[in-house]
């Protein structure tokens, strides 16, 4: 692993990664953008946070009303990259034992089987994951946290790099339950699609006239060169002073008066790990500030609660985040 002392581009020992520094971090992460940009149109900022959650070792929860493009990005993003891949489709009637896996009692045997659920992939694309029931979304709660299941007292763990794109229509539709707080704070960030801009729009009826985009993706990177890329990003530097910067803007969402629930202290490492990647895609070997401004929204305002007074006004929680940060002295 990259050590994490020191000071930006000072020279340490070897950390085994050969050419993986951030130069080449960055040239493969663009490769997995470009690949992605020929499906999904017009989302270049989308595409940039998908790839930083991917790289800090996050998981992804993207939220639109549907045939926006959502579970197209969680393929395409699966897709480009040469590792197992499971979809859960979430409907009302799924289990959990559907989710996590289930044993089996074998007759030959006389002894009972573990049979792996649909988590056991390197990326897992949850499908409209708030149309199942609570009970059925919990039961990836510990996967998402510790990257293991546990079924009838034996635990089990997930393949590396582990990580969970999950999408979900708004919770004001029809057939929706709300996701449960846990479980979206072990969503290192969520995000938006949006519609297409006009010319966005054009381009993707073209290539549908054509054939189904997402057939034609071939992988441009594999899973061993992924799991070092973390590692070249877990290792990017962060200087006291960003660390200060982090903590000072997680509690200031807890003193907020339009906000009910602050961040937690997970939505303190999950904000520096993604300053982190964000950094290495942007060819730097230390985080900034800037870094942390930049995803303070997609990282914190899916994490809190607000306030009565905040509903009444409809002011949403980007919103508060947003002057949570303006409001928040900058090292």
């Amino acid at each position: 692993m990259t050590q994490q002392g020191g000071t930006p581009g000072s020279e340490g020992p070897d950390t085994g990664l050969g050419e993986f520094g951030p130069e080449a971090a960055r040239t493969i992460a663009a490769e997995i953008a470009g690949s992605m940009g020929t499906v999904i149109s017009g989302k270049p900022q989308a595409i940039r946070l998908a790839l930083v959650a991917l790289l800090a070792e996050g998981h992804l929860l993207i939220e639109d009303v549907p045939g926006v493009g959502k579970t197209m990005l969680a393929k395409s993003l699966a897709r480009s990259i040469d590792c197992s891949m499971h979809r859960i489709q979430f409907t009302p009637d799924l289990l959990p034992s559907d989710v996590t896996g289930v044993s089996v009692f074998d007759r030959q045997t006389s002894s009972f089987e573990f049979r792996p659920g649909a988590v056991f992939a390197h990326i897992v694309l949850g499908d409209e994951i708030n149309r199942a029931s609570p009970k059925t979304q919990s039961a990836l709660l510990e996967a998402m946290e510790e990257q293991q299941v546990t079924v009838d007292g034996q635990t089990y763990q997930l393949p590396q790099p582990f990580m969970v794109i999950a999408t979900q229509n708004p919770v004001e539709m029809e057939g929706t339950y709300p996701l449960p707080e846990a479980q979206r704070d072990r969503f290192l960030m969520q995000i938006q699609l949006g519609y297409p801009d006009r010319v966005a729009e054009i381009a993707m009826l073209d290539s549908h006239d054509i054939a189904d985009p997402i057939a034609a993706l071939r992988p441009v990177t594999d899973a061993a060169t992924l799991q070092r890329l973390r590692d070249v990003a877990r290792g990017v530097f962060a200087s006291p002073a960003v660390k200060q910067y982090v903590v000072d803007l997680v509690a200031a969402t807890r003193r907020d008066p339009l906000l009910r629930l602050g961040a937690s202290p997970r939505a303190g490492v999950h904000l520096l790990q993604a300053a982190r990647a964000h950094a290495l895609l942007a060819g730097r070997d230390h985080a900034l500030p800037d870094d942390v401004q930049a995803l303070a929204v997609p990282v914190l305002a899916h994490r809190v609660l607000l306030s009565p007074e905040a509903h009444l006004s409809r002011t949403p929680a980007a919103t508060v985040i947003t002057e949570v940060v303006a409001r928040v002295s900058v090292p």
